[in-house]
């Protein structure tokens, strides 16, 4: 019944080649308007897995408990000195905040006037009673200067405790000078250096002696663009540009996930723009190679479109989205649609050839090739259809779409390309084309049968040894352009054990419950800590009240006048004070000093002085040399008086800005769990993952996204590619009717997969969320290759010697070379996931080709 079914098919086309061609163009342009209303799409990576899984249950749990720390952008702000970061992060969050339709929420954690407030409670006691004495000391140099707040108020506290009349006035010289000249050597170099005055007064290895500070920014997100966080990235980028100019020296860098994503989608885009085009020639090259007529290039071109439009229409139809996933059916048609287009016209150019008129080689082609293409469809669509039951939702609608698509290829193939075809009626070819290769190359596999069966055996069986280095690697950061900015942070901030953005997250039903988990936490090997509510509140307060009830009888009257600007001084005449106090102190250096020291120092204040007075502008060097060295210094002793303002801590009286990132609204307890390795190292992470959730299943982060996504993506492809096997064999089974049949169709194909493996591990190439989605391709093809192939045989075993001469091994090669054509480029890409799927495809399709035409015929036809 399927046999006749081609010839009536035939016959129909022939006689309304024109009512066919007109009702598939308005059936395309139906579908182009229907998906440009309703095929939209969803960026959102998190729903790319079924949603019903363990982990994904509690990722949505804590997000709906924590909303405010999920799909987040990190702003990593860095600068010489801590008071430079934190002035350009204020700066940066009150811009961020006044932005409410751009942004959801914006957070650092050090900008919190809590902290702020209550910062020296957080310190160690031993950190805060050396940061006392040194308060202390520096008690009477604070007094003097805030009395003479200028300059030459400094350079005069400088020159007495150079000449050792005033040596507890002043903190240790050695330390202060040595700033003072690193400040002096950048200005002669035109260059900014700030003087840290925080880094001089503390000393203290604090969070708040800290360069480096981030910001956690919730951006307003649209799925249903391409670019999901576009606006805020745009925003954010020239905030940056801003920013640099008010702070110099001070650098912004944006990661996070979504960050990353965002650069991962702009990489793509432009690696994809240069790669299409590329592909595009170069596939239209290998057509014309394999067709050398314009009719069946443009026939087949345009046949491809159709099916393309009409597959995108099944998908608004099917769907309703695609995903990062399933947008990759367009990569997927191409490849194999072609193949049925490439196939038809080859078989009809082989007929012309051979005499028959258009008519008849039409009617030819569709009841020779038609039932082959048919074959091929519903095995290519089996493979694809596998992937539906699967976990990995993101596969499973690409096989809805791919697997509906194969169809959609074969009926434009069976009815657009012969009608067009018979309108155009290309000419016969007037002779047999000559072979382009070598003739010992046709009959190699007839020759030597039997060589190419043991070497294969044995290339399969050391295939199957290299099986077990087969890995997929699951940091999805791998995936990404390793120079992309965001990529270079955020790799930056793992080597850290505090700021780690693979920390990962639990949640309790009471604070007890979530102290006992941070316990157990804390135990484990690869943990650096684990905070709760509990660690807000500081130990040991009534001993660092006191402490700081100390210094407040001697500050804080002295702090309050840095509230205001410093007056201005004779720069140059109080540089020329300080150098003769230099030049005298030299002879006999007060304690602690160097003669190497003020030597230096010397030196360099005489380049400024030469320097300053030929410049143009002398005024100008003397007023940047003056903001450098007093410019931070209000902001330091600001922050000292609002420490001073530190009162008793206790879990009733912490804010509710801090109490949110703790406590859910429905209350839930969060448990924040910190790595004690650099998770950039893979064992490192595993390790990480594996002994958090073997302690506590219930945990969510972006490193348990990472390793159990790609647990369940590879479980995933396991059971849809066993499946797909399995009904692929049974298929073949039933269309055939011959074991023989469906053994020579599937043991190419078995040796292509095993060798693409074993490739893959000898060039250090693991699967990943990427190239994994490629598989299918190749499964489609060396089913589809293998049945032209054995098809050929079967049908014309009178001819078996002329298989390489034939247009169904033509086809194979042709339709093969087109996908190699088509995708070789991207190996080429500087996102890493989309080279790693060139790079496979390129190995998997000469692969596939060498076993269609080598090993195949080897197999089937008996050596002469």
């Amino acid at each position: 019944m399927i046999h006749s079914l081609f010839p009536r098919s035939a016959r129909a086309l022939l006689r309304f080649p024109w009512l066919i061609f007109l009702s598939i163009v308005v059936l395309c342009l139906v579908s182009a308007g229907y998906t440009s209303r309703h095929l939209g799409i969803n960026n959102n990576t998190a729903q790319l897995l079924d949603q019903d899984l363990p982990f994904q249950q509690v990722r949505l749990k804590l997000e709906q408990a924590f909303p405010q720390d999920a799909a987040t952008i990190i702003a990593v702000l860095a600068s010489p000195t801590p008071e430079q970061t934190a002035l350009a992060a204020d700066f940066v969050q009150r811009r961020l905040q006044a932005e409410t339709e751009v942004f959801e929420s914006v957070y650092s954690l050090e900008n919190d006037p809590f902290f702020r407030r209550q910062g020296f409670l957080y310190l160690d006691l031993d950190q805060l009673e050396m940061l006392s004495a040194k308060l202390a000391d520096a008690q009477p140099f604070i007094g003097y200067l805030s009395q003479h707040y200028h300059l030459a108020g400094l350079t005069d506290i400088l020159t007495l405790a150079l000449e050792n009349q005033a040596a507890d006035s002043a903190m240790p010289l050695d330390n202060l000078l040595g700033a003072i000249d690193q400040t002096v050597v950048a200005a002669n170099q035109g260059q900014s250096h700030f003087l840290s005055w925080q880094q001089l007064l503390t000393g203290v290895d604090s969070e708040q002696n800290r360069t480096r500070r981030l910001l956690i920014i919730k951006p307003q997100l649209d799925f249903k663009q391409l670019m999901p966080a576009g606006q805020s990235m745009a925003y954010l980028r020239r905030l940056t540009e801003d920013l640099t100019m008010l702070y110099p020296g001070v650098t912004v860098e944006l990661t996070g996930e979504v960050a990353l994503e965002h650069e991962e989608m702009e990489t793509v885009n432009h690696d994809m723009l240069v790669s299409g085009l590329t592909s595009f020639v170069l596939v239209c090259i290998s057509l014309w190679l394999g067709l050398r007529a314009w009719q069946l290039l443009l026939c087949t071109l345009l046949a491809l479109i159709a099916g393309l439009v009409l597959t995108a229409g099944f998908a608004a139809v099917a769907i309703g989205h695609l995903n990062l996933i399933s947008v990759a059916f367009a990569v997927l048609y191409i490849g194999l649609g072609v193949d049925f287009a490439t196939h038809f016209c080859l078989h009809y150019q082989e007929c012309r050839a051979q005499g028959m008129d258009a008519d008849t080689a039409l009617l030819h082609s569709m009841t020779s090739v038609g039932p082959s293409l048919l074959m091929c469809a519903l095995t290519t669509s089996a493979g694809f259809f596998a992937f539906i039951p699967t976990d990995f939702k993101g596969v499973s609608e690409l096989g809805i779409i791919s697997g509906g698509g194969m169809f959609i290829g074969l009926g434009v193939s069976l009815t657009l390309l012969p009608a067009m075809l018979k309108i155009l009626s290309p000419l016969p070819m007037s002779t047999r084309r000559p072979a382009s290769l070598p003739l010992w190359l046709y009959d190699l596999p007839f020759r030597y049968a039997r060589s190419i069966r043991i070497v294969s055996l044995l290339l399969a069986v050391s295939a199957a040894f290299s099986l077990t280095g087969i890995r997929f690697d699951s940091a999805s950061i791998n995936l990404r352009d390793p120079k992309s900015p965001s990529v270079i942070a955020f790799k930056q901030l793992l080597q850290s054990q505090t700021e780690s953005p693979f920390a990962i997250s639990a949640l309790a039903d009471s604070l007890e419950h979530a102290n006992q988990l941070a316990d157990q936490f804390t135990r484990l090997p690869s943990v650096h800590q684990a905070i709760t509510l509990s660690n807000l509140v500081p130990d040991e307060q009534e001993q660092k009240l006191e402490i700081i009830d100390n210094l407040n009888l001697i500050m804080p009257m002295q702090l309050n006048q840095f509230a205001s600007v410093y007056e201005a001084s004779d720069v140059r005449a109080s540089l020329v004070k300080l150098q003769a106090a230099l030049l005298q102190a030299n002879t006999h250096p007060a304690a602690g000093l160097t003669v190497e020291r003020l030597d230096t120092l010397l030196k360099h204040i005489d380049e400024f002085f030469h320097k300053a007075d030929s410049d143009g502008e002398p005024g100008t060097a003397y007023k940047n040399l003056e903001d450098s060295i007093l410019v931070l210094l209000p902001h330091t002793l600001l922050i000292l008086r609002d420490g001073l303002a530190a009162s008793p801590i206790e879990l009733d009286n912490l804010p509710d800005s801090l109490r949110r990132h703790w406590v859910s609204d429905n209350g839930r307890f969060r448990v924040l769990v910190t790595p004690a390795q650099d998770l950039n190292a893979p064992d490192h992470l595993r390790e990480f993952v594996s002994q958090v959730m073997e302690t506590h299943p219930a945990v969510f982060g972006l490193p348990i996204g990472d390793v159990t996504s790609g647990e369940a993506v590879v479980d995933a492809f396991i059971q849809a590619f066993a499946s797909a096997l399995l009904l692929i064999v049974l298929l073949l089974l039933l269309m055939t009717r011959s074991l023989k049949a469906t053994l020579w169709v599937m043991a190419p194909l078995l040796l292509a997969a095993l060798l693409t493996a074993a490739c893959n591990v000898w060039l250090n190439n693991p699967f990943n969320f990427a190239n994994i989605i490629v598989l299918p391709l190749l499964l489609g093809m060396g089913v589809d290759s293998g049945i032209h192939i054995v098809q050929r045989l079967r049908h014309r075993p009178d001819q078996a010697d002329e298989l390489l001469h034939s247009s169904s091994a033509r086809g194979v090669f042709f339709s093969a070379l087109t996908t190699l054509c088509s995708f070789t480029s991207l190996a080429f890409n500087t996102h890493q996931g989309t080279a790693s799927m060139g790079l496979l495809l390129s190995i998997g399709i000469a692969l596939t080709i060498i076993c269609s035409l080598l090993v195949l015929p080897a197999l089937a036809v008996k050596r002469r």
